[in-house]
């Protein structure tokens, strides 16, 4: 049977680490890149609507990255930083300070960011303006909300900007100022409105896992010809046994043609 050695163990193994590398390239990874783009691409349209838009009204429920006015005013007793930033490639805090808006809702506005100080420190800033303000703000969703708040420097600091990460009776989301808004500190620049590499990557997982199985069938139908490329050439490796045998029958013949010549072990020969 031609196709017998694919159930020797070690093709059986390998067999199963192709299919299942492949089998991972083309139903998770690269539907995982897929998803990012479809991810990417819907994020670049909210926000080109969203610059392109006049702001809604607060109240209805918002698209993420909508642009919303909103009127209230600020709570600065219940303001949190949000630790672990990054802007533009240097470390940051960002500050969410409650709002109350004139319908009594209780939201969180990111008003923008500020650089620590020495990297861990956070420094001193402005505080909101008292009394009611009307803003404008883009709307976002929740963070994750894996870690406890905690207060340092007579600051609450937390990990993720989540509602009840800050207090109670909070509504979902925050609102992201823009710029010239009141309250507002250095305002947070908006993502980058490109593609990314996300499709690229998802292509080129599908690509490995089709070189992955075409590889196992080349080396398969290889194999499976007759000799065995996979084990043409191959010599039996010899023994250490073997190897002193062959030695001393070297020895041996060695020692029987100086016998058969004794004028050669004297160093002379003799002539008649």
């Amino acid at each position: 049977m031609r196709f017998k050695f694919l159930l020797k163990p070690g093709w059986l193994a390998l067999t199963l680490a192709v299919w299942v590398f492949a089998g991972a390239c083309v139903y998770l990874l690269s539907p995982w890149q897929f998803g990012r783009n479809d991810e990417r691409q819907e994020q670049n349209a909210a926000i080109t609507r969203s610059l392109k838009s006049e702001p809604a009204q607060f109240g209805a429920k918002h698209d993420e990255w909508q642009k919303v006015e909103i009127r209230g005013r600020y709570l600065p007793e219940l303001e949190a930083l949000a630790r672990l930033r990054t802007v533009q490639g240097e470390a940051a805090f960002e500050v969410i300070t409650p709002f109350e808006t004139t319908t009594g809702h209780k939201i969180l506005i990111d008003r923008g960011y500020v650089r620590p100080i020495n990297g861990i420190k956070p420094p001193g800033f402005d505080a909101p303006p008292n009394g009611e303000v009307t803003l404008i703000g883009l709307a976002r969703l929740n963070e994750s909300n894996d870690q406890p708040a905690f207060e340092q420097d007579g600051r609450k600091q937390i990990y993720s900007i989540n509602n009840n990460a800050v207090g109670e009776n909070i509504e979902p989301g925050y609102y992201q100022l823009i710029e010239d808004q009141p309250g507002a500190l250095d305002t947070l620049p908006l993502p980058r409105i490109e593609s990314g590499p996300f499709f690229s990557y998802a292509l080129q997982w599908i690509a490995f896992g089709v070189m992955a199985v075409g590889g196992w069938l080349y080396f398969t139908i290889r194999e499976a010809r007759p000799g065995g490329v996979l084990y043409e050439g191959r010599k039996k490796k010899k023994s250490i046994a073997e190897l002193l045998a062959e030695e001393g029958d070297d020895g041996a013949d060695e020692a029987g043609a100086e016998a058969h010549d004794p004028g050669q072990l004297h160093g002379t020969r003799h002539v008649p």
